[in-house]
Protein backbone atom coordinates (compact mmCIF):
# COMPACT_ATOMS: atom_id res chain seq x y z
CA UNK A 1 0.00 0.00 0.00
CA UNK A 2 2.77 2.60 1.12
CA UNK A 3 4.29 2.09 -2.37
CA UNK A 4 1.15 2.69 -4.04
CA UNK A 5 1.05 6.27 -2.29
CA UNK A 6 4.76 6.53 -3.32
CA UNK A 7 4.47 5.88 -7.03
CA UNK A 8 0.97 8.40 -6.90
CA UNK A 9 3.76 11.18 -5.54
CA UNK A 10 6.67 10.54 -7.89
CA UNK A 11 3.75 10.75 -10.74
CA UNK A 12 2.55 14.60 -9.20
CA UNK A 13 6.29 15.39 -8.00
CA UNK A 14 7.19 14.72 -12.21
CA UNK A 15 3.56 16.12 -13.30
CA UNK A 16 4.78 19.30 -11.35
CA UNK A 17 6.86 21.31 -13.97
CA UNK A 18 3.37 21.42 -15.69
CA UNK A 19 2.42 24.59 -13.45
CA UNK A 20 5.31 26.55 -15.46
CA UNK A 21 2.84 26.62 -19.02
CA UNK A 22 0.13 28.06 -16.56
CA UNK A 23 -0.61 31.64 -16.51
CA UNK A 24 -1.24 33.65 -13.35
CA UNK A 25 -0.26 32.58 -9.68
CA UNK A 26 -0.78 29.06 -7.89
CA UNK A 27 -3.68 29.54 -5.47
CA UNK A 28 -2.30 30.26 -1.88
CA UNK A 29 0.94 31.17 -3.46
CA UNK A 30 0.29 34.67 -3.29
CA UNK A 31 2.83 37.00 -2.50
CA UNK A 32 2.08 40.58 -0.48
CA UNK A 33 1.52 42.70 -3.60
CA UNK A 34 -1.01 39.49 -5.02
CA UNK A 35 -2.89 39.50 -1.96
CA UNK A 36 -2.90 43.08 -2.01
CA UNK A 37 -5.00 43.10 -5.14
CA UNK A 38 -7.37 40.51 -4.65
CA UNK A 39 -8.39 41.41 -1.21
CA UNK A 40 -7.43 44.95 -0.64
CA UNK A 41 -4.95 44.61 2.06
CA UNK A 42 -2.29 41.83 4.10
CA UNK A 43 -3.33 40.42 7.37
CA UNK A 44 -1.12 41.30 9.75
CA UNK A 45 0.29 38.42 10.93
CA UNK A 46 1.07 37.40 7.33
CA UNK A 47 3.16 40.94 6.51
CA UNK A 48 5.18 40.02 10.18
CA UNK A 49 5.86 36.15 8.69
CA UNK A 50 7.19 37.62 5.45
CA UNK A 51 9.86 39.20 7.99
CA UNK A 52 11.37 35.88 9.19
CA UNK A 53 9.94 33.31 6.62
CA UNK A 54 12.46 32.66 3.36
CA UNK A 55 11.52 29.53 1.33
CA UNK A 56 13.77 27.24 0.93
CA UNK A 57 13.61 27.46 -2.76
CA UNK A 58 11.99 30.31 -3.61
CA UNK A 59 9.98 30.01 -6.98
CA UNK A 60 10.58 26.34 -6.34
CA UNK A 61 14.39 27.19 -7.58
CA UNK A 62 17.28 25.70 -6.88
CA UNK A 63 20.10 28.15 -7.60
CA UNK A 64 22.83 25.47 -7.74
CA UNK A 65 21.37 23.56 -11.26
CA UNK A 66 21.74 26.85 -13.10
CA UNK A 67 19.20 28.47 -15.72
CA UNK A 68 16.82 27.75 -18.44
CA UNK A 69 13.43 26.09 -19.30
CA UNK A 70 14.72 22.30 -18.90
CA UNK A 71 17.17 23.52 -15.19
CA UNK A 72 13.65 25.08 -13.82
CA UNK A 73 11.70 21.85 -14.59
CA UNK A 74 14.03 19.69 -12.98
CA UNK A 75 14.41 22.41 -10.35
CA UNK A 76 10.43 21.99 -9.59
CA UNK A 77 10.67 18.38 -9.84
CA UNK A 78 13.32 18.22 -6.88
CA UNK A 79 11.37 20.66 -4.93
CA UNK A 80 8.36 18.44 -4.74
CA UNK A 81 10.45 15.61 -4.09
CA UNK A 82 12.50 17.52 -1.28
CA UNK A 83 9.17 19.32 -0.25
CA UNK A 84 7.38 15.95 0.03
CA UNK A 85 10.15 13.99 1.95
CA UNK A 86 10.37 16.39 4.49
CA UNK A 87 6.78 16.41 5.27
CA UNK A 88 6.96 12.27 5.40
CA UNK A 89 9.63 12.17 7.60
CA UNK A 90 7.99 14.54 9.89
CA UNK A 91 5.06 12.76 10.29
CA UNK A 92 6.93 9.43 10.16
CA UNK A 93 9.37 11.07 13.24
CA UNK A 94 6.06 12.60 15.03
CA UNK A 95 4.57 9.31 14.69
CA UNK A 96 6.57 7.69 15.98
CA UNK A 97 7.10 9.93 19.12
CA UNK A 98 3.25 9.27 19.76
CA UNK A 99 3.76 5.75 19.82
CA UNK A 100 6.73 6.17 22.27
CA UNK A 101 4.91 8.18 24.37
CA UNK A 102 1.81 6.09 24.35
CA UNK A 103 4.08 2.97 25.04
CA UNK A 104 5.21 4.73 28.51
CA UNK A 105 1.68 5.22 29.74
Amino acid sequence: MKQKYGIILLIMALLSPLGLIAEGTAWGEWGLEDLTELVGYVPQGLEQAQEWWAAIFPDYTIPILGEGKVVESISYVCSALIGSGLIYGLIVLYGKMIIKKASTM
